[in-house]
């Protein structure tokens, strides 16, 4: 599995947000930004992408999964 396949996953499952994926081997480091996680924890945040990546984890294709998570204004301010 590649990045651009998870990217492309993550944008069906959450349509409205913006990722950036890169990986090692299995390993994903993630960064996605959203109004969806607005208003959320940081726990509720990362369900959001496992329950799209979880076919993919289950099956073992992706070993390990790194998130950075934002909200739009987030972002900017970390910019």
């Amino acid at each position: 599995m590649n990045p651009e396949d998870v990217k492309v996953i993550l944008e069906t499952a959450l349509p409205d947000c913006q990722f950036q994926v890169a990986s090692e081997g299995s390993h994903f480091n993630i960064t996605a930004i959203g109004d969806v996680f607005e208003g959320k924890r940081p726990v509720q945040r990362q369900q959001l992408i496992y329950a799209a990546l979880n076919a993919e984890i289950s099956s073992g294709a992706m070993h390990a999964v790194n998130m950075k998570i934002f909200t739009p204004s987030e972002w900017q301010a970390n910019a």
